[in-house]
């Protein structure tokens, strides 16, 4: 029976898409809700029905038909928090605590932005990822830089056929550490503070030219299928509270989202008790800027009552496993948050666990990481949960919402066909349920084929738009050739201030509240 029959007769853009198994989605109680038996009717990129191929076929006899065998059909996965193409390791930067990394990063090299966009969606596609939050971090240069940087990202995502919701993170004080920028290049030697300054104030951007860049990207955008712009606070420490409140007004007007980093470390929690005098949830919550518009990434110090205040007024979660480990910012308390009905993502940020964009890897390592002792199975993520927020929970922190996340009727074909096969080689007993088996086997070896928007963007190891092994060539050229002079500075300069810094996060830990500095588990 077909699950929403069309009377439509196809148009010249009608497929179908046929599989062994079709995974719609993730019901109630964390429950797979799989068809067999049955193919997927597309029109002009959107699913027009779900039923057996032979009922398709007498709505839309002319639709050629795409058949794979042996394999699993599930929606495809959402990074919900996503920053850049090659990784900082990459550039030069080795994984520090998030406070020094900032610093240390400074020594990472440059590199074209469409070129970096792509490298980084290479990585997502092969492992399922048809739809990103990329949260453009700060640039040099002021508005017309950022928006011709913004603007070869987007047009990368289009290149090579993936969807994309662009932000650029607003960023208006404490550009480097938990302190206004004259206060702390006060503290530095007068040669190496007057450096700092201009380095920083080479970032800076009139808060207006932040909307203006909003604005501008989204009559640009206009029509595009696979490309929407929200907007991004960075974080408590970077926004001033008239500019939190200005942004949240514009996001509420032009019914986008926002995304905003908050409490990824304990310092971050300890700057909130400083500035607030509360936590900074309960700062934010104060302000009118929660609901289900806002996703607050990372999350990782919300306390008990933070969470009350997130459950209550719909704001969105995003889980961020593999940073908050290698920046050693602790692990989030993602039990607390299912307990709540919190709607939850997941986000890769700028590397996972391999140093890459593997969002199998990324839900095998959120599965294992939150398995506390007991026998309950509620008191843990289950393969079906962690799917619905790589699934569904991403889909309603972008703009692209509803349209996403879940494979049924009026909804925008995007979907990953995993080989089952490759993936439990050489055996899988069938008692298992499938996506136990696939989250916890599945690796991007086994992703036979993705489609975004309808379109078979990524099959047997190929993208279908873009050459990878030449846009890999043009990377590896560019950074063959030796620092440029302002390279060769950016790096003296962050050697030179990480001492400092961390000395500056020393004494944050001699004057801390009196609670322990690093609560672990027992979040108050």
């Amino acid at each position: 029976m077909a699950l929403s029959p069309s009377d439509r007769d196809a148009g010249p853009s009608a497929l179908i898409v046929e599989a062994d198994r079709i995974v719609l989605g993730i019901g109630p109680d964390d429950e797979p809700e799989i068809v067999t038996g049955c193919a997927v009717l597309v029109r002009d990129g959107t699913i027009a029905a779900i039923a057996p191929i032979d009922d398709l076929r007498q709505q839309a006899p002319d639709a050629p038909v795409r058949r794979h065998p042996g394999r699993v059909m599930l929606p495809g996965f959402v990074n919900a928090h996503h920053h850049v193409g090659l990784t900082p390791l990459q550039l030069g930067s080795p994984d520090h605590p998030l406070e020094l990394w900032f610093a240390s990063r400074l020594v990472c090299r440059r590199i074209d932005a469409e070129l970096d966009t792509l490298y980084s969606a290479f990585e997502m596609l092969a492992s399922g990822v048809t739809t990103v939050q990329h949260i453009q971090s700060a640039i040099p240069g002021g508005h017309d830089a950022v928006h011709a940087s913004a603007t070869d990202i987007l047009g990368a995502y289009r290149r090579i056929g993936m969807r994309a919701s662009y932000c650029y993170g607003v960023r208006e004080q404490n550009r480097l550490v938990y302190e206004a920028d004259t206060a702390f290049c006060a503290r530095l030697p007068e040669d190496l503070g007057r450096r700092l300054a201009a380095h920083l104030g080479a970032q800076a951007m009139p808060f207006d030219d932040n909307l203006r860049l909003f604005d501008r990207l989204t009559e640009e955008n206009a029509g595009e299928r696979l490309t929407r712009i929200q907007l991004a606070p960075a974080n408590l420490h970077w926004c001033t509270d008239e500019g939190l409140v200005a942004l949240d007004a514009k996001a509420r007007d032009a019914g986008v989202p926002m995304h905003m980093h908050l409490v990824e470390t304990a310092f971050q929690k300890e700057y909130a008790r400083r500035r607030t005098g509360r936590t900074a949830l309960a700062h934010l919550h104060d302000l009118g800027v929660l609901g289900p518009h806002m996703t607050l990434g990372h999350g990782v110090w919300l306390t008990e009552g933070d969470l009350d205040i997130v459950a209550g007024t719909g704001t969105c979660l995003c889980h961020n496993c593999s940073s908050n480990f290698r920046l050693r910012s602790g692990l989030a308390p993602l039990n607390a948050w299912r307990r709540r009905g919190i709607t939850t993502a997941l986000g890769i940020d700028e590397a996972g666990l391999n140093d890459d964009r593997d969002m199998l890897q990324e839900m095998r390592l959120v599965l294992r990481a939150h398995r506390v002792p007991g026998h309950d199975p509620a008191d843990v993520p289950s393969p079906a949960g962690v799917v619905r927020m790589a699934t569904e929970g991403g889909a309603a922190t972008t703009p692209f919402g509803a349209r996403i996340g879940r494979l049924e009727p009026g909804r925008l074909f995007d979907a990953v066909l995993i080989d089952w096969q490759k993936a439990t080689w050489p055996h899988q007993d069938p008692d298992v349920p499938v996506l136990d088996a696939l989250v916890q086997r599945a690796k991007t070896g086994s992703v036979d084929a993705v489609y975004v928007d309808g379109e078979v963007v990524y099959e047997d190891g190929r993208f279908t738009r873009v050459d990878r092994e030449t846009v890999l060539a043009e990377i590896a050229a560019a950074l063959a050739t030796p620092r440029t002079d302002a390279e060769e500075d950016r790096r003296r300069l962050g050697r030179e201030i990480l001492p400092y810094v961390r000395g500056f996060y020393e004494g944050w830990l001699a004057d801390a509240a009196p609670t322990p500095f690093y609560a672990g588990s027992s979040r108050t």
